[in-house]
């Protein structure tokens, strides 16, 4: 005799982001379905703070958990693992560890990917920053080219290596820079007394006429003067248009004489083999229905930034690719999915706009709520946007380890985590200072 366990139908989610894991925790030891992750990663990491990963101000541990321990006793299943293709058709599977899965209900959260916009130059030579392994490599490579300027003498190479150039003006761009402006007047000079600090450079690039451009025109404001007291040097309407031997080239003309461009100016839904062209809409996104459904299927779905709905009154161009949208997309299709199995009505996908928050360095942080009818800046908006970051990590582990971090970096203006762990075996293979530096690829 068949137990109740078979007649249970399989969701396969894939992508444990904002949107895939706040779907999968409605669905903790439900009724009705078996659930499966699939993610290339065997966790889940807050991407909100992989910059302070990326400039020494947080550990990984901080802001990342494991998906096993996190579902242990949920009844979630979990693959590492990434979709090569999928058979529409038939319902199946086909993953890059060489298995097989078959799903009744598919859900897409995989999220976004960098866009360089087709430029090779700068995809091959620039930093993105979309996961933990970029953030460690970015720390990493920071931290050996301060290594590096320590020893020369000669002043235009030294300048080079301590100049840093921020494509993207938005959250992200706007945070990196702050970060750095910090280090540069607190730890640089303290950690490389060898250096002059006049000469660390950093500047940020955004092809909007306004950083933070999304936010009020209060947070615009006071986002390019928070950034100009700090010493950022910022140029508004201009785009990096290349980077290679050491120059970063402008849309206006100017040359900026860089090792480092970190590129925030966009990204670009991830595409997976088998789902049909027609399914995708602006920025390669899968256009969904008001319930989250993919356009032409039945029974494969999309949440998060890698989907757009045109079904939301308020947001007739499709909401905006922020952690809030995601999150509320992910309860919402949950709910939707445990109503359907009851033969319960569903409910169409609603955004409620809590706001957009941001930081700048130690000091500055400004959030704009409900739809910019209110702005918070100063220490109420510093502390709202601690509290919101702080309850928005996954568990208490993470948040007490991050509030421990940024105590500590608060009151003493440092932090001690700038250290290079690399991941070559070393016992096959010494590294030195001094090696040449081989070309890497970034892939998200």
């Amino acid at each position: 005799m068949k137990t109740v366990d078979t007649f249970k139908k399989h969701i396969v989610v894939i992508g444990g982001g904002f949107a895939g894991l706040n779907l999968i925790r409605q669905l903790y030891n439900n009724r009705f379905y078996h659930v499966t992750l699939i993610d290339k990663n065997n966790y889940n990491y807050f991407t909100p703070l992989l910059y302070q990963v990326a400039t020494s101000f947080l550990e990984p541990s901080s802001i990342s958990y494991p998906f096993r321990k996190l579902f242990k006793g949920k009844d979630i299943a979990f693959r590492m693992a990434t979709v090569m293709e999928v058979d529409t058709e038939d319902n199946i599977l086909h993953l890059s560890n060489g298995s097989e899965l078959q799903y009744d209900f598919l859900i897409f959260a995989a999220g976004t990917k960098t866009n360089f916009f087709g430029n090779e130059t700068i995809r091959r030579n620039a930093f993105s920053l979309k996961g933990i392994d970029d953030a460690l490599f970015i720390r990493n490579e920071l931290i050996k080219t301060m290594e590096k300027a320590s020893l020369k003498t000669d002043p235009v190479e030294k300048q080079k290596l301590m100049t840093i150039v921020i494509a993207g003006g938005g959250p992200t761009g706007v945070e990196v820079a702050g970060m750095l402006a910090e280090m540069k007047r607190h730890i640089l000079g303290m950690d490389y007394p060898e250096l002059n600090m006049e000469d660390a450079q950093i500047y940020v690039i955004d092809g909007s006429p306004f950083l933070l451009a999304p936010m009020s025109d209060k947070t615009h404001e006071a986002a390019y003067e928070a950034l100009s007291s700090m010493d950022v040097h910022i140029r508004l309407k201009t785009q990096v248009t290349l980077f290679e031997n050491d120059k970063v080239h402008l849309s206006n003309g100017e040359i900026i004489e860089a090792k480092t461009l970190l590129w925030a100016a966009g990204v670009i839904a991830h595409t997976f083999e088998g789902i049909d062209e027609h399914s995708l809409g602006r920025g390669r996104r899968m256009v969904t229905d008001a319930y989250n459904l993919v356009q032409g299927y039945h029974n494969v779905y999309a949440i998060g930034d890698i989907s757009i709905q045109f079904t939301d009154g308020a947001y007739p161009a499709g909401h905006p690719q922020l952690a809030q949208p995601a999150i509320q997309q992910g309860k919402r299709l949950a709910k939707n999915l445990l109503a359907m199995a009851q033969g319960k009505p569903l409910k169409p996908f609603k955004y409620f706009d809590r706001g957009d928050m941001a930081i700048i360095g130690r000091r500055f942080a400004y959030a704009d709520l409900f739809k910019h009818k209110f702005h918070l800046g100063g220490l109420l908006g510093l502390l709202g946007w601690l509290f919101i970051h702080l309850i928005s990590l996954v568990n208490y582990d993470n948040m007490l380890k991050t509030l421990y971090s940024w105590t500590i970096s608060y009151l003493t203006c440092d932090q001690s985590l700038r250290m290079i762990f690399r991941s070559e075996n070393r016992e096959n293979r010494e590294v030195s200072l001094s090696e040449p530096v081989t070309e890497h690829k970034f892939t998200t």
